[in-house]
């Protein structure tokens, strides 16, 4: 995956650490709606809806297959003057997402998250960490 560089000081950020339950991930997503809202992008535009179907898919991933028990993943939202970046860092290295080459069976009762990701976001990676590694996506903030 590709990465991509951003201006070292966001004009907003968010970091938050959530517990590794369903319940954290429903919070990073409600986090997420109420934070764009207060930095301008309203609740019902496309790129609020867009960013919050992103961090659902990402905060469900952490809980679901980067969930260490005991340890929390965190939540990052960076305003840069054209880009919005969101970061999803979990504890668990053995598992990593790669690219999204095909979508998913039709029948199969998962699969589809990192497709919505690709199909939302700009440019998405993975990087490691120190503990676990960091899954990003950027999306193009308009008229920002």
């Amino acid at each position: 995956m590709p990465t991509q560089a951003q201006p070292a000081t966001p004009l907003r950020e968010l970091t938050q650490r959530l517990s590794s339950t369903p319940r954290g991930a429903r919070l990073a997503r409600r986090l997420t709606r109420y934070h764009l809202d207060s930095w301008g992008i309203p609740y019902d535009s496309e790129l609020s809806d867009a960013v919050e179907a992103i961090v659902a898919e990402l905060a469900a991933n952490a809980v679901t297959h980067g969930r260490v028990p005991g340890r929390d993943f965190e939540l990052r939202l960076a305003l840069h003057a054209h880009t919005l970046r969101i970061e999803v860092s979990d504890t668990l290295s053995e598992r990593r997402p790669s690219g999204v080459t095909e979508l998913p069976v039709p029948e199969a009762a998962s699969g589809r998250g990192l497709v919505i990701v690709a199909a939302l976001a700009d440019v998405w990676g993975v990087v490691g960490r120190d503990v676990g590694k960091t899954v990003w996506a950027d999306v193009t903030a308009p008229g920002r």
